[in-house]
């Protein structure tokens, strides 16, 4: 097994159901696609070179019928447990409330007074926070995603299954979020604005390669994961906010957090009641998110100049404090408390060996982290500095 504790990478398993199936050769084809650069090319006949990023072309196997099933069986429970996890519209924030008043006298003051409190806020924050806001805007892409799973499909946009309806309520509450940073960047004119428009053009452009193909059981494990480590970004953006003096800014990183974690409740409720249904294959699911390298749906991040915008971005983040690896192992010890993973009973021989993988990772990153810290200064990289077009190319330490 391979573990870099810094990259968060932990090597393949080809132990899991669903596995893909190979690409036959002979419809491989070039493809023309505008939101590559023309460093970009496909260079074998089973995966796209991305900004080092391999995407493989996958042939999706549709989800066994017993599996559907499962899922159709959850329905009444979902209708009672998930979805009135959802807010009713007339009950929810909406980026207008936490944005000044375009029909006020004070209309111009409040833009100031934006202006004013954001002079403090340090360029390596501001970039973290629009990284923050760049992920929630390519939405439409995680949105369409999900619904391409068999089980949680949305046939014509407006089906009536929980599955169905979660999605779209999902989808319509987490569009607030992109909406109400990217206005808030757009009036503290301390970010170029056409970089970041043509960042989020790229991205949604490019769509996003996260592992999961058609399993709604890895689909549930990453969603758990992702949710819960959004939330802990946006909470820990605002407590630098509130640091640098933007009690409003702290405000609404808040308040999205707030919403995060709400959807992280819904999702871990879900993989909950999966790992009491179908313990093995859940369990598996979840050995096999952990097993793969840890990928973020933004990972495709791209600006038109820097093709390693998204590892900048994330390296940044770590040396900052927003998403660090001690998050990440947390987020993983969490998750094996609530599911109450170690006293899991009635596996296959194929899931007490995932569980045995899945229970005892956290203490080899917790080593391989001590491990890291403990070594000899020499052996460490001084922080690069890079140069980020959102805020005019100015320098960071990443």
């Amino acid at each position: 097994m391979e573990l870099k504790l810094n990259a968060l990478t932990i090597s393949r398993s080809s132990i899991l159901p669903f596995s893909h199936m190979k690409v036959n050769p002979k419809f491989c084809m070039k493809v023309s696609n505008p939101y590559l650069s023309s460093a970009q090319t496909i260079t074998s006949k089973k995966h796209l070179v991305h900004g080092g990023t391999k995407l493989n072309f996958k042939v999706t196997k549709p989800v066994p019928p017993e599996k559907v099933e499962i899922f159709k069986s959850m329905e009444n429970w979902a209708s009672e447990n998930v979805l009135t996890l959802l807010k009713p519209v007339e009950k929810s924030w909406q980026p207008q409330d936490l944005l000044p008043d375009p029909t006020s006298k004070e209309f111009i003051d409040q833009i100031q007074e934006v202006r004013k409190r954001t002079q403090e806020v340090p360029n390596d924050h501001l970039v973290v926070l629009v990284g923050n806001m760049i992920t929630e805007e390519a939405l439409p892409t995680y949105q369409s995603h999900f619904s391409t799973v068999d089980v949680f499909g949305d046939s014509g946009c407006t089906g009536t299954s929980p599955w169905a309806i979660w999605t779209r309520g999902w989808g319509a509450e987490e569009n607030r979020h992109g909406d109400l940073l990217n206005k808030y960047l757009y009036l503290t004119g301390r970010v170029d604005m056409k970089q970041i428009e043509k960042t989020i053009h790229y991205l949604i452009g490019r769509g996003m390669d996260i592992g999961v193909d058609n399993n709604p059981y890895l689909w549930t494990i990453y969603t758990s994961f992702q949710e819960r480590a959004t939330a802990i970004a946006h909470g820990n953006t605002g407590k630098l906010a509130l640091r640098y003096g933007d009690t409003h800014l702290a405000k609404i990183c808040g308040t999205i957090a707030s919403d995060e974690k709400r959807h992280e409740a819904a999702y871990t409720k879900i993989a909950k009641k999966l790992f009491e249904l179908d313990p093995s294959e859940t369990m598996v699911a979840l050995a096999r998110h952990l097993k793969n390298k840890v990928v973020f749906p933004s990972q495709l991040m791209y600006d038109g100049q820097d093709e390693d915008l998204y590892t900048n971005l994330s390296s940044l983040s770590k040396r900052i404090g927003v998403y660090t690896n001690t998050h990440h192992i947390e987020t993983l010890e969490h998750f094996v408390g609530v599911w109450n993973l170690e006293k899991l009973i009635g596996l296959s021989s194929e899931g007490r060996e995932a569980q045995d993988y899945v229970c005892g990772l956290a203490r080899k990153m917790k080593l391989m982290k001590m491990f890291q810290e403990r070594a000899p200064e020499g052996d460490f990289e001084v922080s690069p500095i890079k140069r980020f077009s959102w805020i005019f190319n100015k320098e960071v330490m990443v």
